[in-house]
């Protein structure tokens, strides 16, 4: 067991870890840009590293600086959390030739996975069903029309080093092709400095369902049942939960054995998420798998009762897994809820600012994951997600009416948030009804209003 690990990363995902590590008797390395000298993950580290300006690129994206003070500080491991470094393949190398432990999967994992088109390729040789598109990158305007024709129109442009809805343009008929691939790969290089772009089938109305996996090193590889993330807005998630309603337990078990197979079939290593579409008539398709661990982990923690954040640092510690498929068994229903620093009726304008009041809700199997604090000055230049709310209840029903009451405790003065946006999605009849997909919240506008007015009408 490591005794020193260097987190890096920032925000609650960074105070998550350190929480982890406290309960396994790890010291701690914050590192922070110096727009985040008082943020709360480099207060409560049992050390902390400035590493840079505020730009991620010059600090949360400089490998060299975060190595550098992994060896001022004498850390053993590095805990990437999500986003940033987190799925970079040269980081986990450098780590790996630094004699540095990197919690998560080897790099070659993450750089098979990275690659959506290989990634479609080993998945298509393990036998794991994935969306129909083209064999490899498109290479021609020629091509993709080719394809295009052959799968059926409409289709999808998407990035091949893609992430966070980056680089993905719809296409629905011929003649949008070339504007689309100009556009995804346009994006793809800007964020990802890869051009490269696939196409696939643009399935209909469909939910995003990704079922969580632990591998150890010595082989033994488990699924932790699903989330259902179908709740997104522009490619990006905004509210999750577990069970997935529309799975019976058959397919759960299917998919979640697909998992497994996915998994080794890229010899993975730690935590990992397996995502996948599933259309109106129950098939499911291989999307992509995420190599880190994913913001919407605690309601996979609240189901299962198992600690993922200690299970990564333990099974990169070489520990194997103190736990086989037939010991797990998801119970209850969670529901977590995005809270962004954002102006829904400005189009999701994002909000930095001073929080100048802050009542957080609280009770039983209510969980906040957060680093924001009353006084804290939430910086303009990192994602404006604040916080993740999230409900736990023996059903869903009770978990919904759970997170309706702390939502409308949640108080934050001084910028704006996207609370009452998810009260109004708690409160809609199709999602209460579980009829949503990937594309409910963007054709759907949604009316929000005082979470005082809101909170009166239950």
């Amino acid at each position: 067991m490591v005794n020193k690990i260097l987190i890096a990363n920032r925000g609650e995902i960074a105070v998550r870890i350190i929480r982890a590590c406290r309960e396994l008797g790890i010291r701690t390395v914050a590192v922070y840009s110096q727009a985040d000298k008082n943020a709360l993950h480099a207060e409560i580290a049992d050390e902390a590293v400035c590493i840079g300006p505020a730009p991620s690129r010059d600090s949360y994206l400089n490998m060299g600086a975060i190595l550098a003070a992994c060896e001022l500080t004498g850390a053993q491991a590095i805990h990437p959390g999500f986003g940033f470094l987190s799925e970079n393949a040269r980081f986990a190398y450098l780590c790996k030739r630094c004699n540095v432990i990197f919690i998560g999967p080897d790099a070659s994992s993450i750089e098979l996975m990275g690659d959506k088109a290989r990634a479609r390729e080993t998945m298509q040789k393990a036998g794991v069903p994935v969306v129909p598109g083209s064999d490899g990158l498109i290479e021609s305007l020629e091509d993709a029309r080719k394809v295009a024709d052959a799968i059926g129109y409409p289709v999808m442009v998407k990035a091949t080093a893609g992430g966070g809805g980056r680089g993905i343009r719809e296409v629905h008929t011929p003649d949008e092709m070339e504007d689309a691939i100009a556009a995804a790969r346009g994006e793809a290089g800007a964020s990802f400095g890869n051009e490269g772009v696939y196409l696939e089938k643009y399935i209909i109305d469909p939910h995003h369902v990704e079922i969580q996996i632990l591998a150890d090193q010595a082989g033994n590889t488990v699924y932790l049942g699903e989330r259902d993330c179908s709740l997104q807005r522009r490619h990006q998630k905004v509210l999750e939960e577990s069970p997935a309603i529309i799975l019976d337990d058959k397919m759960r078990r299917v998919m979640g054995e697909t998992a497994v197979r996915a998994a080794k079939a890229c010899r993975y290593q730690n935590a990992g998420t397996i995502e996948f579409l599933v259309d109106k008539n129950h098939n499911f398709y291989f999307m992509e798998m995420n190599t880190r661990i994913q913001v919407e982990h605690p309601i996979t923690e609240l189901v299962t009762g198992i600690d993922l954040i200690k299970q990564q640092i333990l099974i990169a510690s070489g520990e194997p897994l103190p736990f086989r498929q037939k010991d797990i068994h998801p119970q209850g229903h969670a529901i977590e809820c995005r809270i962004n620093a954002e102006n829904p009726a400005e189009n999701f304008r994002p909000s930095p600012g001073r929080i100048a009041s802050l009542h957080v809700p609280g009770g039983p199997g209510i969980r906040i994951d957060s680093a924001v604090y009353q006084g804290y000055a939430i910086p303009p230049y990192y994602d404006s997600m604040i916080a993740k709310l999230i409900a736990y209840a023996p059903t869903r029903d009770e978990a919904i009416r759970k997170m309706r009451w702390a939502l409308a405790e949640f108080l934050i003065e001084g910028v704006d948030t996207n609370i009452d946006y998810q009260l109004a999605i708690l409160k809609d009849p199709d999602f209460l009804a579980g009829n949503v997909d990937v594309g409910f919240l963007d054709r759907k506008q949604l009316q929000t209003q005082k979470k005082a007015e809101s909170a009166a009408s239950r």
